[in-house]
């Protein structure tokens, strides 16, 4: 499905403005429109404010799981659109599996990374640290030396 659409919220139904998911999410109101902007959001409309159902505030959830754990906001569409084809989730799951397991791969190899930069980073601390003691003991000795 590329065209999501506003539903308008069904009657007696909580709906929350942009502002009062900003707070709640930690974001701000230009990221909320930019999500908006990209098809993640849909929010239905009364004149010009917006408003959000809770299926747009779990939608949004998702989004924000998805960003902290690193993946595109394309990535997360296509994982919401997959949800709204697919009552049975099926693809939705098979589909987010498969990125699950490409970002852990992924940060697999940065941690290795890290792992290695960390070794060599101490090993260079290591070694100034024998540099500057070697250096202060000599210095230490040829004060003693002069003051002989």
């Amino acid at each position: 499905m590329s065209d999501l659409h506003a539903s308008p919220p069904v009657s007696g139904e909580r709906t929350y403005g942009i502002g009062e998911l900003a707070a709640e999410f930690g974001l701000t109101l230009r990221t909320i429109r930019h999500y908006e902007d990209e098809g993640l959001l849909v929010p239905a409309r009364d004149g010009q404010a917006r408003v959000y159902t809770h299926r747009d505030r779990a939608r949004l959830a998702l989004i924000c799981r998805g960003k902290r754990l690193g993946f595109s906001l394309a990535e997360v569409k296509e994982f919401l659109n997959l949800y709204d084809v697919d009552d049975a989730q099926a693809e939705q799951m098979r589909y987010l599996q498969k990125a699950a397991r490409q970002r852990i791969a992924a940060l697999e190899r940065q941690l290795q990374d890290v792992q290695q930069t960390l070794a060599e980073l101490r090993a260079i601390d290591a070694e100034i640290d024998d540099h500057l003691n070697r250096r202060s003991r000599h210095e230490a000795t040829s004060r003693e030396d002069s003051n002989r």
